[in-house]
């Protein structure tokens, strides 16, 4: 008898269950059993029961399931409290307005006590300030709120919120205050104004270099020379904020500090008074072991400090100009870049054709595109990919800018006749499998790269060229047959960065006909697209808005960067052309056919999965010259219709998506 009861008893449990607790046991995520226990447990500690049954599987909850378990969750507390529900991933939390809130009408600690968030101030009539809250029933948070909002002439309006939501977004939101006061104290260690007040810009004795000097211990010593203390809190500034290169600019009347973040440059400091020129130039190159005394001549050389525990080098270049010598400071910090070539490259499709080509045992791999583009990244993540200890990988480099176990790593000397052609030549007498070259701007290092990728060995190098095609031209021009390049070359990358926009910030637009026609764009293929613009504001709009800017891109309206990539994959038929020195034009046009992606093609593709914006590819895609002639191109050969600017076929009668029978050249 027990035997036949238990089954039935069984049933009217699960049958007991909600929707998505019975979901759960027919998929055989959890047992019937299992999940009376976890209800159980969950009702006692209030712990949310989806942790508890990932606890008790082992195995998280599918997207899907969590995705349904929290639906029935806000349905619950909507029929319970009466109220609409909040759910944070479909309306945004704008994070300003609740910063602004909480400093202006309701104090953290009295969130944090009622567990609710303040999310808008609406000043319709009557005015009101919309609250979440993980209890709307709770009468003493009512009274609490209405005896602030109250003598202000505002009512209250509430919502409801999960218990988890609310934890998450007031974590985030203290994160947020420790990381803004952190940034506050860091801004008043780097304040230089009292270095400038106190320097003897004559005396430039006690400022000896300490190599690898540790920049936090340095930013504390209250007996440092102005000058010193002023140079390390320049590099400290630059480390903190993630700065690729900094330029120390002597201008008529003043000295300028800019520093380039994510490819622009911009103010680092208030302008700073014309007489500390030649004791800050001086410091600096004192920190790279160059001449002080050498005024008249362009000086390389190098730092290296210790900062937040990591050790960055610093490579310096001086240059006399009208005013005195300018000083750029490029940052080479191992520990800020991810290597990796699916960190870089977004698109399947030619992540897979790159990989592809690292992986084959000899051959040329070209990657083309303008200094500061991330050529040297992208080499280091494909060396990334074969670096194994069965393989043996030597690079010739100027500078060495990566750190990669494994490998061995050579630095050009040009002033001992160490220059890339003669380091190759010495590598392939050292049997290698993978050679990575830096740079080839000239006949003998080409051809010696091109020799070594014919007899058996993978060579990486760089060329700089606009576009993928043209590097086929570039070899021409240094007088590389056009057989051996052919023969020789497997395929040529060409790549550019452009910001990313901001996700937390960033503004969606509907652009109009004529912005989309200027990018070979039609408003009735980008139908479902949504575009986005970055929230920029002007450093005046910045220090206005105080600290109530984004905290994600602090009013930039970019935060990071991506790579654009245009990979060409050396088929038969392009090999024909090579060797028969086809042009550049018709080259790209049958890389097209045969499946290349263009840089505008790969950059208009991030704009629509809302990566970057149409400005962005504008400003870094469309200057080049290759572009421009492809669209002019697109637009000289396309037919679109008057009426909804679509792109039609020439041997079509209507438009297909507007039935205009009219067409415009």
């Amino acid at each position: 008898m027990a035997n036949s009861s238990s089954p039935r008893r069984a049933l009217v449990v699960q049958q007991n269950f909600s929707p998505f607790s019975n979901k759960l046991v027919k998929s055989g995520f959890v047992s019937g059993e299992q999940m009376q226990q976890a209800l159980i447990e969950s009702r006692k500690t209030g712990r949310p029961l989806t942790d508890i049954l990932a606890m008790m599987t082992g195995q998280q909850l599918p997207l899907d399931l969590l995705r349904q378990y929290k639906k029935q969750q806000l349905f619950e507390l909507k029929i319970l409290y009466g109220v609409e529900s909040l759910d944070p991933e479909i309306s945004q939390v704008n994070s300003a307005q609740m910063h602004l809130l909480i400093e202006t009408l309701f104090p953290i600690d009295l969130c944090r006590r009622y567990r609710l968030i303040p999310l808008s101030r609406s000043e319709t009539e009557p005015p009101f300030v919309l609250v979440a809250m993980v209890d709307p029933d709770d009468l003493s948070a009512q009274d609490d709120l209405n005896r602030i909002l109250r003598p202000q002439g505002l009512g209250l309006q509430r919502l409801v919120i999960t218990a988890e939501d609310y934890q998450r977004i007031i974590s985030q939101y203290l994160d947020e205050q420790v990381e803004k006061q952190k940034q506050l104290e860091f801004q008043a260690k780097v304040d230089v104004k009292s270095d400038i007040e106190n320097l003897d810009y004559l005396d430039l004795e006690d400022t000896v270099d300490d190599a690898d000097a540790n920049l936090d211990a340095a930013l504390q010593d209250p007996e440092a020379a102005p000058i010193v203390a002023l140079a390390n809190k320049i590099l400290a500034k630059a480390l903190q904020e993630g700065i690729s290169d900094i330029h120390i600019e002597p201008q008529e009347e003043h000295l300028r500090i800019r520093f380039r973040k994510d490819g622009v440059l911009r103010l680092g400091f208030e302008l700073l008074p014309k007489k500390i020129i030649p004791a800050l130039t001086a410091r600096f190159k004192i920190m790279a072991n160059l001449d002080i005394a050498e005024r008249r001549m362009p000086q390389d050389g190098r730092i290296r400090r210790l900062f937040d525990n990591r050790k960055v080098d610093f490579r310096v270049n001086t240059l006399p100009s009208r005013y005195g010598e300018k000083v750029v400071l490029r940052i080479l910090d191992n520990s800020a870049t991810q290597l990796g070539l699916n960190k870089l490259i977004t698109d399947p499709e030619t992540l897979q054709i790159v990989q592809d080509m690292v992986a084959r045992p000899f051959g040329l791999i070209l990657v083309t595109g303008p200094t500061g583009s991330g050529k040297t990244t992208t080499l280091y993540s494909a060396l990334a990919e074969r670096n194994d200890p069965g393989v043996n990988i030597s690079t010739a480099e100027d500078p060495i800018e990566y750190t990669l176990p494994g490998l061995t790593q050579v630095q050009v000397i040009r002033e001992k006749g160490m220059d890339f052609a003669s380091i190759l030549r010495a590598f392939l007498r050292q049997d290698p499998d993978v050679i990575l070259v830096g740079e080839t701007r000239d006949k003998e290092t080409a051809k010696t790269a091109i020799e070594a990728a014919l007899t058996g060995h993978l060579v990486l190098t760089t060329l700089h060229t606009n576009d993928a095609a043209s590097a086929i031209a570039r070899l021409d021009e240094m007088g590389i047959e056009t057989f051996m390049v052919s023969s020789s070359l497997l395929g040529v990358l060409a790549q550019r960065l452009v910001r990313r926009v901001c996700p937390d910030c960033r503004i969606p637009f509907t652009p109009t006909s004529d912005e989309l026609a200027r990018f070979g764009l039609s408003s009735s293929k980008e139908i479902d697209v949504v575009f986005y613009k970055a929230n920029s504001l002007s450093p005046d709009e910045v220090a206005q808005a105080g600290g109530n800017v984004c905290p994600t891109c602090k009013g930039v309206g970019y935060k990071g960067r991506c790579g654009v990539y245009e990979v060409m994959r050396i088929t038969e038929r392009l090999q024909t052309l090579i060797t028969e020195g086809a042009p550049t034009e018709r080259i790209k046009e049958v890389a097209v056919e045969e499946g290349m992606k263009t840089l505008l093609a790969y950059s208009l593709n991030l704009v629509r999965q809302g990566s970057t914006t149409l400005e962005e590819v504008e400003r870094v895609t469309l200057t080049d010259s290759g572009v421009e002639s492809e669209l002019k191109a697109k637009r000289k050969t396309s037919l679109t219709c008057r009426c909804c600017g679509a792109g039609l076929k020439q041997e079509w009668l209507d438009c297909p998506y507007c039935t205009t029978p009219r067409f415009q050249d």
